[in-house]
């Protein structure tokens, strides 16, 4: 099967190369780019703290320019919203890190539960744009967060006969959305202004709310079970 990728770099080679790997044809045209801001990381992680929460494996990358001051913090616990974002974490050298199961919110109350030990405030290292559960979740908890913005995602201008040559020469039978905004700006690209192929096509998103941002009339939209990309390539 010929399969669009959408998301970023460099997650879009790796699910590429997973694709791949199970015998379909991985055709990638990331929608997004990030746009790291590492020292936002370091003014946050300077004040006192009690823990660290991560969402998203891009927060994670966007510390790998500051890795050689990310010592004082390596003992701080880490709480990572699932298992890429937690081995990531260890990776750069992390040493007390939790794994969620997969989501904000129920990151949110896997921190909920230890919060007797945390006592102080928990720094969130986040994007922009993300979705507010995760914050609202720990608000109504009583756990004190500070944002540290430490990337932002910025569309990228493809070029419209770019795209009109990629999907009318390897047209894909399926595409698959890991995002709310990359959904979004895929179809608002001036290419699919006028592009009949997807209404037929198997759009696979990764959630209802990533679904939430495909168009009426489009495709045969199916959501994964599970937040993850195993579940999503289950609908394959």
């Amino acid at each position: 099967m010929r399969v669009l990728v959408t998301r970023p770099q460099p997650s879009a080679a790796a699910t590429a190369a997973r694709l791949e790997a199970l015998g379909h044809e991985a055709i990638v045209l990331p929608m997004m780019e990030a746009v790291h801001q590492p020292q936002a990381a370091l003014d946050a992680l300077s004040v006192p703290h009690a823990a660290i929460a991560i969402t998203s494996a891009e927060a994670v990358r966007a510390l790998s320019a500051i890795k050689d001051q990310l010592a004082p913090y390596l003992e701080t616990p880490v709480y990572c919203v699932g298992t890429a974002t937690a081995d990531a974490a260890r990776a750069l050298g992390f040493r007390s890190v939790t794994t969620g199961p997969g989501t904000g919110l129920g990151l949110a109350q896997r921190i909920a539960d230890s919060a007797k030990s945390l006592g102080d405030v928990l720094v969130y290292l986040a994007g922009l744009p993300r979705s507010p559960g995760f914050e609202t979740a720990l608000q109504q908890e009583g756990i004190g967060c500070r944002v540290a913005e430490v990337y932002r995602m910025s569309p990228i201008a493809h070029a419209p006969e770019n795209v009109e040559n990629l999907l009318s020469s390897r047209k894909p039978q399926a595409v698959l959305f890991y995002s709310h905004d990359t959904a979004r700006h895929f179809f608002a690209l001036d290419a699919m202004a006028t592009n009949t192929a997807f209404r037929d096509m198997r759009l696979l998103c990764l959630s209802d709310h990533v679904a939430d941002a495909v168009p009426r009339g489009n495709g045969q939209i199916a959501i994964a079970a599970e937040p993850n990309e195993t579940s999503l390539f289950a609908l394959l």
